[in-house]
């Protein structure tokens, strides 16, 4: 696990969805196309609002896609969550280095999406395991 220090752009993120949301943020990472918010584990649906509409109306505010994510302490939980979207089967872990490596296993149909073009979703699921947990390398099948 890394120390996360937050810079004042993302203070300001975690600000304004905090106070629109309610909800409670233990992270937020910023990519080119979106940022992604680490949510207290419970608090999912009062993040996202009935029907998505709070994240809506900060996707608009913001000018960018959102994804909001709960948070485990359990890297398994914790990756099965970053995936929620793609259904996923099965979490297995292998030793990596002085970490582990994860596949996760999603329905074939959801595959190409889970992984994200040029790996995206891949290197976004990387970036908040390696915050988060021993986790050193991703993959999905």
């Amino acid at each position: 696990m890394t120390e996360i220090a937050f810079d004042n752009e993302t203070i300001g993120y975690i600000r304004l969805f905090e106070e629109r949301t309610g909800a409670r943020v233990r992270d937020c990472l910023e990519t080119e196309e979106k940022l992604v918010f680490l949510v207290q584990p419970g608090e999912v649906h009062k993040a996202v609002g009935p029907g998505g509409v709070l994240v809506d109306r900060l996707k608009g505010m913001l000018k960018k896609e959102i994804q909001v994510v709960e948070y485990s302490d359990d890297a398994e939980t914790l990756a099965k969550n970053i995936f929620y979207w793609y259904s996923p089967k099965r979490v297995d872990f292998a030793p990596k280095g002085k970490g582990r490596h994860v596949t996760v296993t999603v329905d074939p149909a959801w595959k190409a999406r889970a992984i994200g073009k040029a790996g995206k979703n891949l290197k976004v699921a990387r970036a908040i395991l390696l915050r988060h947990s021993d986790v050193v390398s991703v993959s999905v099948a």
